[in-house]
Parts: structure tokens; C-alpha cells; sequence
């Protein structure tokens, strides 16, 4: 990243592999991360199937970039993306990019801007292959930015259902593979009483699964998860005066039970 307090990031969505009704929350969600200096979407805008896109793009002041289909079967737009994406990458005026598609001919284009030292947020659908997911430092789903108002097939569980029946879905028996992502994270940044700095354990959780969201369990954030999992120990702690509370958690301790004599 640059010394420069504002982040500066190029929003490149492919169209073909995009639903429209996504953008509004897109953005939003981008916004958290930097400020989307560039906005670009790539498709064939003499056609019909990306028609949606196109009352999209001045409300969000998104950049059509045109790219005919030279042949059926064939997709020049995922090319015309990947070679954009380069030619921004060597300008060196952004420190992040955001890849807006589930398709996985981006992955060789996420892990060579990762290459470069800079930073790649991906957003899709649920069904992403896992190999962009992985490639991204960041994975958003789609699913979870906009659930209400966006209806995407889902692959399993939908957030609006996961809301209703949080108490279920965030329980041992029926996510262990949650349990064991927050379990190892925990312990890997705990100092030696055990406690972890639940910020650090986020950051330590993403860099693993860069698909991890709380959002998929129904939950905005990751305190609230872990909270409501029952699993940790919570400890809110206050550096300083005036400086913000910082929230510490580790593993549950067992209690001893002595034996009677």
C-alpha cells in the first residue's frame, strides 16, 4: 500500500458474469476498502444479454469498456478484462484491485497483481471456483452484500435463512469446519495465557480463508459470531483513556473437578 491515507483501488466487472442488481451494493462494499478511482464493465454492449448493466452505468458512474464476441463459444470479454487489468497494474497509480466475476479464467490475473504488492479483493457468486477464491487476498460473495435485494441461486444456506436461525447454524455439531477455523486462528495469535486479540484473529482468519465472511453465518461481524458460537471467553479491555475498547477471546477453560477423598 501507498503512504497515502486514501486507497486507491480499480473496480473492473465482468459483465457477462456480473448480475446487475449487484452494483449498488458493490460499490458500498468497495467503499470499505478504498475509494473505486477507476469503475470499468466489460461486455458487448450491442447485444442484449448485458442490457441490465447499461442503466447501471451512469447512476454509478461506471465505465463501459466495449468487447465484441469474435467467435460463439469464446470469451473475448474475459480477455479484454485481463489485458486492461494489466495495462492499469503498470501505470502504479492504485494499490488495490477489485475482480467482479465468478468466473475462474481470472485466477492467473489475481495471483500476478498479489505478485506485484498489491492487493486484490474478488466478489462473485457463491458457486466461485476455489482457485480465484484463494487467489484473491479478499473473497466477498454476492450473496452476503446484498441478500436482500439480489436474488442469486444459492449453494447452500442462504443468509436471510442463516438470520432466522443463528443459534443453529453457529453451533459445533453443525459447522465444525467454523469451530476449527476460529479454534486454530485463536491459537495461533494468543500470547501465553491463552488470549487473542479478536482483530488480529480476523485479519489471521482472512489471509487463510480470504472467502471467510461472518455475513455467511448471519452475522455483520466477527465479535458476534464468536460470541454467539459459546465456544470463547470474552474479555473487553480498554488500552487508554479515550481509546476504543479492544475485545480479546480464547478457549473456554475447563473446570477441575476434584475427586472426593
Amino acid at each position: 500500500m501507498t503512504t497515502n491515507t486514501v486507497v486507491k483501488l480499480a473496480v473492473l466487472i465482468d459483465a457477462d458474469n456480473a448480475p446487475p442488481g449487484i452494483a449498488g451494493a458493490l460499490l458500498d462494499e468497495v467503499a470499505k476498502y478504498g475509494t473505486a478511482f477507476a469503475r470499468r464493465a466489460y461486455g458487448d454492449w450491442t447485444g442484449t444479454s448485458i442490457k441490465g448493466w447499461k442503466d447501471q452505468l451512469l447512476t454509478r458512474s461506471i465505465q463501459p469498456i466495449q468487447q465484441f464476441a469474435y467467435t460463439q463459444g469464446k470469451n473475448a470479454t474475459d480477455s479484454a478484462m485481463i489485458i486492461d487489468a494489466m495495462d492499469l497494474l503498470y501505470t502504479n497509480r492504485f494499490d488495490g484491485f477489485c475482480l467482479v466475476s465468478s468466473d475462474s479464467d481470472f485466477t492467473r490475473l489475481a495471483a500476478r497483481i498479489r505478485e506485484s504488492g498489491l492487493v486484490v479483493y474478488g466478489f462473485g457468486e457463491r458457486k466461485t471456483p476455489k482457485p480465484f477464491v484463494s487467489a484473491c487476498d479478499k473473497f466477498i460473495y454476492f450473496e452476503n452484500i446484498n441478500d436482500e435485494q439480489l436474488a442469486v441461486p444459492q449453494a447452500s444456506i442462504s443468509v436471510a435463512d442463516s438470520r432466522q436461525n443463528r443459534a443453529t447454524l453457529t453451533t459445533v455439531e453443525n459447522d465444525p469446519r467454523l469451530e476449527r477455523q476460529l479454534r486454530m486462528a485463536i491459537k495461533a495469535a494468543s500470547d501465553e495465557e491463552g488470549w487473542a486479540n479478536l482483530a488480529q484473529v480476523g485479519a489471521l482468519i482472512t489471509k487463510q480463508h480470504p472467502d471467510f465472511d461472518p455475513r455467511t453465518f448471519g452475522y455483520f461481524k466477527l465479535s458476534e459470531l464468536v460470541i454467539a458460537t459459546g465456544l470463547f471467553d470474552i474479555d473487553r479491555r480498554r488500552p487508554g483513556d479515550g481509546k476504543a475498547v479492544v475485545m480479546y477471546v480464547r478457549e473456554k477453560r475447563q473446570k477441575r473437578v476434584g475427586k472426593a477423598g
